[in-house]
């Protein structure tokens, strides 16, 4: 076992963001619980998405991985490793394992269908007989963070094909009767500025939470997030040492809140109250119901409590339920509001 060596550039520290806590907020949850389904950030232009994002990534702790593998396969969960991987463990065969940073892939807009998935050497295989599989990004994204910059701006078809995987935590590639699956889990999160188009609705609803961001009106606020840039610009290595004990605190309380989580529960009476706001907001399907019951659980372990709460619950609905009700282009009231209001209604 081996540690995989930090030859990367310096990323701003998470902890150093100032504002944006909606962000953060559902960020954070995803890592904890990756079930949530992903996040969609839409927002202002310059308002630190992009930042915010590779900031996250660069917090979490490192993950052991199977040497030389080309999905990060993981040493004992059959869900996350390759079937080479499976193979070698039945057959009895030593496999050598690395720690490495969390996987942050970033998805380019002009990307095609073979750079995503992967493609298969149809020539090899029918030449020779064996199966060559050259990875996509989904492989090198399993077990980490999947980023799309301007996803209203993706293909719709490319879209679709990341919410599948991202849902399923598989990937799977077919070419002239050959296939070939691997496994693809990962945190799906998606950025876009409003003014540049929405997603179709039957997109937008796959993703788990839904973040909006504005850019930030209070002028010393401003100056603060002003003069932590160019700290960070004119001395990273300082920057990081000052945030190094914040970092650190936050990491341990994912990692806490990730082991905590599968023992936390929510009482029936609560259950029930989510989905009546979800009834109550006319909300299609059953997506909204499940995934409030997964961040609120996630905020509770978060939160180092097994027992879910009215408050871990009013923290988190909005996230998930903002962008999954049907738009009226006569409605004045905006959707966060109404979600806040229909659950002020029903909780209290």
């Amino acid at each position: 076992m081996s540690i995989a060596k930090d030859i990367t550039r310096p990323i701003f520290p998470f902890t150093a963001i100032v504002g944006q806590e909606e962000m953060k907020l559902a960020l954070i949850l995803n890592v904890i619980d990756p079930k949530i389904g992903g996040v969609m950030i839409m927002g202002d232009r310059g308002t630190g998405k992009s930042t915010t994002i590779r900031a996250i990534a660069d917090l979490l702790p490192e993950i052991e991985v199977v040497e030389d593998d080309i999905c990060n396969s993981h040493i004992s969960d059959f869900e996350l490793m390759t079937d080479v991987v499976k193979q070698k463990l039945y057959e009895g065969k030593s496999i050598n394992t690395i720690f490495t940073k969390v996987p942050m892939i970033d998805l380019p807009l002009g990307a095609t269908e073979d750079r995503v998935c992967g493609t298969i050497d149809i020539e090899k295989a029918l030449t020779e007989g064996i199966k060559t599989f050259e990875p996509g990004l989904l492989a090198k994204a399993n077990r980490g963070i999947l980023y799309v910059d301007e996803v209203n701006l993706l293909d719709d078809h490319l879209v679709d094909i990341l919410l599948d995987s991202a849902a399923s935590g598989w990937n799977t590639v077919e070419r002239e009767g050959i296939s070939i699956r691997h496994p693809s889990r990962f945190v799906l999160v998606g950025s876009g500025n409003p003014e540049e188009g929405e997603l179709r609705p039957q997109l937008l609803d796959r993703f788990g939470m839904h973040a909006e961001i504005r850019t930030v009106r209070e002028p010393s606020l401003r100056v603060k997030i002003v003069e932590q840039r160019n700290k960070f610009d004119s001395n990273p290595h300082s920057c990081l040492i000052e945030f190094k004990d914040q970092q650190n605190e936050l990491k341990s309380n994912i990692i806490n809140a990730q082991k905590i989580l599968p023992k936390t529960t929510i009482d029936y009476d609560l259950r029930v109250k989510i989905s009546e706001v979800c009834g109550e907001l006319d909300v299609d399907g059953l997506r909204g119901d499940i995934v409030i019951n997964r961040a609120a659980k996630a905020y509770a372990a978060y939160s180092s409590r097994e027992n879910v709460e009215v408050e871990d619950i009013k923290k988190v609905i909005t996230l998930c339920l903002r962008h999954r009700l049907r738009k009226d282009p006569l409605e004045t009231v905006d959707s966060g509001s109404k979600v806040k209001q229909v659950v002020k209604s029903i909780f209290d």
